[in-house]
């Protein structure tokens, strides 16, 4: 029953934004830190950037200023807003949310292309 669900992913081109959702069931995600995460092709899995149960943020050097990530309690949702996309964004985006035990979502496809 205890699920954690990103959405939001797609195609789009250089410059252009896009928002995702963690979306939680099951638990309340607004007792948990989240953090977004994303994966390459070839490449380690790297932090994107996290909120805590606050709503304090903090952001990889390569996203910060372009992306924010913002928490709705009454939804269940943690969203992380893209804008200014680059083709190095393209990944699979995960979440990962924590309180005393953690949950991963299963990831959504960002691709940024021309």
């Amino acid at each position: 029953q205890v699920r954690l669900v990103e959405s939001g992913g797609g195609l789009v081109q250089p410059g252009g934004s896009l928002i995702l959702s963690c979306i939680a069931s099951g638990f309340s995600l607004d007792n948990y830190a989240v953090g977004w995460f994303r994966q390459a092709p070839g490449k380690e899995r790297e932090g994107v950037g996290c909120i805590n149960r606050s709503g304090t943020t903090n952001y990889a050097d390569s996203v910060k200023g372009r992306f924010t990530i913002s928490r709705d309690n009454a939804k269940n949702t943690v969203s992380l807003q893209m804008n200014s996309l680059k083709l190095e964004d393209t990944a699979v985006y995960y979440c990962y949310a924590r309180y005393y035990q953690g949950y991963w979502g299963q990831g959504t496809q960002v691709t940024v292309s021309s």
